[in-house]
């Protein structure tokens, strides 16, 4: 099973239509055409909770708690993602902590994959060594230096645990909450950053304008299809590219693209490019990304399109590390920090790096994404 919920969807404004059955996290290279297929029967709106849930397959039994409730698509896939990332014991602690506290919204359920942890599941009595060890390491929040673990005397600990109560028998095990709280890591509308997919660039968007109050940032993950770019705005009250303000996160960019361009002085109509950049450098293999580095140094390119067009056409550039200076001399290649490179492209370097007249005509007549312009 390659996914983590499948989820059978269907429209409460219009029964006429269809079920629609959707796996989760949906792949990237899947998420448009899966936004435009719920479209189709007005469902998959940014931010309204739209979509009933008819059934549920997954190996998270607790989620069956979900049917017949109203969720949001993005709600799911980032639920999915969350879930994702959980070993054996993470997935008792979040189906445990599920059922004591009949959790059934997908606000409460998301919120929960970030202080599950916090509680401790007991699924087997015959080892209370490892009970008491397991409890003490999960009130240290899932880490201890070795030696104050081996020192633990893990029967003492959980014949402590049992016998003070407030354990809570689930289909999943013995449950103890510790304390724990179920806190609004997320507020229902803008997702709390979470790296899920290989991503070059994580953004933090804010309106220009600055937030409405109770509102957060939202994240957004580069490179990034049409579809996400423009819900990840509208979940933040963006609705023009111009009214976004744009910071970066986190990134994984080659170190000589960062130095190139002025990434600290990034604005929503820089977004369009920057992804375009993003699409043409992630394909790219360690090697092919150490030589994008040369190359970008060996052209001096100095913004986005050019390191894209330069992404797009490394194999017009020879890279070699340790290269004599007869060659060099021949060939008008050039040493630099990271190896030597020379091009041996057909066109002009300097109309290698030009925008394509047509994207440039496209550009200049605005920008037209969905409900998004520039």
């Amino acid at each position: 099973m390659s996914y983590v919920i499948q989820a059978v969807l269907s429209n409460p404004r219009r029964p006429e239509c269809d079920q629609i059955t959707i796996p989760f996290p949906i792949p990237v290279d899947q998420y448009d055409k899966t936004i435009e297929m719920l479209q189709a029967i007005d469902l998959g709106f940014s931010a309204n909770r739209d979509c009933t849930v008819d059934e549920v397959n997954s190996r998270y039994n607790v989620l069956n708690t979900l049917v017949g409730t109203l969720v949001n698509i993005d709600q799911l896939d980032y639920l999915a993602k969350r879930l994702d990332g959980f070993c054996s014991g993470e997935v008792s602690q979040f189906e445990a902590m599920a059922h004591k506290l009949e959790l059934f919204h997908i606000k409460d359920l998301i919120n929960l994959t970030f202080c599950c942890r916090q509680a401790t599941v007991i699924t087997d009595f015959s080892d209370l060594e490892q009970i008491g060890k397991s409890h003490i390491m999960t009130l240290n929040g899932g880490a201890m230096p070795m030696d104050q673990y081996q020192a633990v005397n893990g029967k003492e600990a959980a014949l402590q645990l049992i016998d003070g109560g407030g354990g809570v028998i689930t289909p999943y095990g013995v449950v103890y909450d510790n304390g724990m709280k179920l806190e609004p890591a997320y507020n229902g509308h803008q997702f709390p950053s979470y790296l899920y997919d290989h991503s070059l660039l994580v953004l933090e968007i804010t309106p220009k304008r600055c937030l409405v109050e109770g509102s957060n940032p939202e994240y957004l993950y580069l490179p990034a299809s049409k579809h996400q770019i423009e819900r990840t705005l509208l979940r933040v009250g963006i609705t023009t590219l111009h009214d976004a303000a744009i910071r970066i996160d986190w990134d994984e960019l080659p170190e000589m693209v960062v130095d190139a361009l002025e990434l600290d002085h990034l604005s929503g109509d820089d977004l369009p490019a920057l992804n375009r950049m993003c699409q043409s450098i992630e394909p790219l293999k360690d090697a092919d990304m150490e030589k994008l580095n040369a190359v970008v140094l060996f052209a001096e390119a100095g913004d986005m399109m050019a390191v894209r067009q330069l992404a797009e056409n490394l194999e017009g550039f020879y890279d070699y590390r340790r290269y004599g200076e007869q060659q060099i001399q021949q060939e008008g290649g050039q040493f630099n920090e990271c190896g030597y490179v020379v091009y041996h492209g057909t066109m002009p370097l300097e109309e290698l790096m030009m925008e394509d007249p047509a994207e440039k005509h496209q550009r200049e007549q605005g920008l037209q994404m969905g409900g998004l312009t520039q």
